[in-house]
């Protein structure tokens, strides 16, 4: 161990960031000689505006997070939870939480061997106590607890209080409309979150609005999961408006809203938005019963933004007509790299006109879904045959479709050779009585958005390629 004496000079008041003091402070750490710390310390000791940063991720909260949980239980009458004392005691092993990129920590109620005791308000009340000023924790997933409206008003008083959380995960608790107005309200003057999930709470139409009225005024925000939280007409329509001037935002999930029209309104409002975004990158409409008339808007859209690097049309209403205009932007566009047309019925004349547009004039696609797209043997060569003659298409998904003798044949032979990595498509090559067939692989752009095994037998590049084509902040 080494007892290091620190001058600190300027340095920051420990409660803020104003004013400097001038005063020379005097300090002794004890440090372990190996500590990364202690490198940082002196690499930056003619900077003084970074010897205080790093003095303060040090002196802010020491990382003896399961002691203060325990003392705060105790402080507040309220039963330990062992799933959060569990969690905190393993994030207390890591030595270099003080003064490197900070922790997740992971207290999701899901996927776990033997079932956990789940997060409850209470049990939030008492954590946010602890984590108020643990500044190294940049990262927190609830996910799949039981949290509620009560729970959704701790967790904006912590917003407002703490400024260091960047990455927050709420997916499929049982915050509602009111949970949701607190949320988006403490989010209105946060500067730090970079990432927000809501996906799967119900938080409706109402709900939806709070969350448009926030991104017309927060500046900090990059990526929003609003998927499955039953969003309706209004609310889509008031976030594709505030989204024409927020400037920060560069993805958005609007998957699954609760649409009671025909006339495909969200998707014109959302394409009209997209002619003056320029900050967009990642768009996810699935499920949004659109049909080839949205997907014509949205093309028209598409031909002046060089922004969208991802689209998500999954499980909607378009055919091969539709895909005919798809086909016509690709042939144009310079920005996409990841198109997903999961559960469309696109056909084998859907797959040709993208396959035209891909072999000799798009270079810049690099990933294409097309599961469960009723494409036949025809449709899947000639989108084998498209990857032959592109050589920037790198990640295809075909499973669900038919298979003919060509069709296995053709992604086989891709496979072999090596053109096309098998961590970068859903199918594998074998054979039965020397005749080629193919099988499923768990690979996928999003395979494990909803859930993820605990014991990894896929490789995350693999089972979500998505993330590492289109990288939209580090808390993914």
């Amino acid at each position: 161990m080494l007892f290091l004496p620190v001058s600190v000079a300027p340095v920051l008041h420990t409660e803020s960031c104003n004013p400097l003091q001038t005063e020379p402070i005097f300090t002794v750490m004890q440090i372990p000689a190996q500590s990364p710390l202690l490198v940082l310390l002196l690499s930056c000791r003619n900077d003084a505006v970074t010897l205080c940063f790093v003095f303060r991720q040090y002196t802010s909260v020491r990382p003896d997070l399961h002691l203060h949980y325990v003392q705060a239980c105790q402080k507040s009458s309220q039963p330990e939870n062992p799933f959060v004392a569990h969690v905190l005691q393993e994030a207390d092993k890591n030595d270099e939480i003080r003064c490197t990129k900070g922790i997740t920590l992971k207290i999701a109620g899901n996927n776990h061997p033997v079932p956990v005791q789940r997060v409850t308000d209470d049990d939030l009340g008492v954590l946010a106590s602890v984590l108020r000023h643990a500044a190294f924790v940049k990262g927190l997933d609830l996910a799949y607890n039981v949290l509620t409206d009560a729970g959704a008003k701790t967790v904006a008083t912590f917003l407002q209080e703490n400024s260091s959380l960047q990455y927050l995960n709420l997916m499929f608790n049982d915050v509602g409309t009111s949970g949701a107005e607190l949320i988006a309200g403490a989010l209105h003057r946060n500067r730090s979150l970079v990432h927000m999930r809501m996906t799967g709470n119900k938080i409706g139409n109402q709900g939806g609005m709070f969350f448009a009225s926030m991104l017309q005024s927060n500046s900090t925000l990059q990526k929003l999961d609003l998927g499955d939280c039953d969003l309706g007409l209004k609310c889509l329509i008031a976030i594709a408006t505030a989204l024409t001037q927020n400037k920060s935002l560069r993805a958005i999930n609007l998957n699954r809203p609760l649409l009671y029209s025909q006339e495909e309104e969200t998707t014109v409002h959302i394409a009209k938005m997209l002619k003056g975004n320029s900050s967009l990158v990642e768009l996810h409409l699935s499920k949004h019963e659109m049909k080839n008339f949205g997907v014509e808007r949205l093309c028209e859209a598409l031909y002046e933004n060089s922004s969208l690097r991802y689209l998500d049309l999954s499980c909607n209403k378009i055919t091969s007509d539709g895909v005919k205009f798809l086909g016509e932007l690709l042939k144009r566009n310079q920005s996409l790299v990841i198109l997903d047309l999961n559960a469309n019925r696109i056909e084998d004349a859907g797959a040709t006109y993208l396959s035209e547009a891909l072999s000799v004039h798009n270079r810049t696609l690099q990933a294409l879904s097309v599961v469960s797209c009723s494409i036949s043997g025809k449709g899947l060569t000639a989108l084998s045959n498209a990857i032959k003659a592109n050589m920037i298409l790198s990640y295809i998904y075909i499973w669900g479709n038919t298979f003919d003798e060509d069709a296995c044949m053709s992604f086989s032979e891709l496979i072999q050779m090596g053109r096309l990595n098998p961590n970068c498509t859903d199918v594998a090559p074998y054979e039965v009585d020397g005749q080629a067939q193919l099988a499923e692989l768990s690979h996928g752009l999003q395979r494990e958005y909803y859930w993820a095994p605990r014991h990894r037998v896929v490789a995350d590049s693999a089972a979500n390629a998505s993330l590492g084509l289109v990288a939209v902040s580090e808390y993914l």
